[in-house]
């Protein structure tokens, strides 16, 4: 009976120790790097935009691809697992800025984009997966 009285205090310790080590260890941040896609409507069309994500030493960098067109990706953070990114693109003359905000959960962003049409700020929720390949 005394041994298994010792063997039980012995297992609880060692299980109370991995348990308060575990709980010490910080969780992994959220690594955005990667090729993420989706897709989106433009006119009724359906377009294939990708995203090309690079953290390194705490900087968050990349570029989004629609068709043939690269497009930096500006004032990027990465901050408890949410990204956040600007991207300028010009046509006929005018720049337009879409904001870029998502959560990193796995291999999915998840989150809502920002435009102004009009005069008006307008948002529309985002989804992209993380390619394979």
């Amino acid at each position: 009976m005394k041994r298994l009285v010792v063997a039980v205090v012995v297992l609880a310790f060692v299980g109370l120790t991995f348990s308060v080590q575990a709980a010490d260890k910080p969780a992994k941040a959220a690594d955005p790097t990667g090729t993420w896609k989706w897709t989106v409507n433009f006119g009724g069309q359906e377009r294939e935009m990708t995203l090309n994500l690079k953290m390194e030493k705490g900087k968050l960098t990349g570029e989004m691809v629609r068709a043939d067109q690269k497009t930096p990706i500006e004032e990027a953070t990465c901050k408890d697992g949410t990204i956040s990114f600007k991207v300028t693109r010009e046509r006929n003359g005018q720049k337009f800025t879409s904001k870029y905000t998502a959560k990193v959960t796995g291999d999915t962003l998840k989150g809502k984009m920002e435009f102004e049409r009009e005069g008006q700020t307008q948002s529309r929720d985002w989804e992209a997966k993380k390619s394979k390949s």
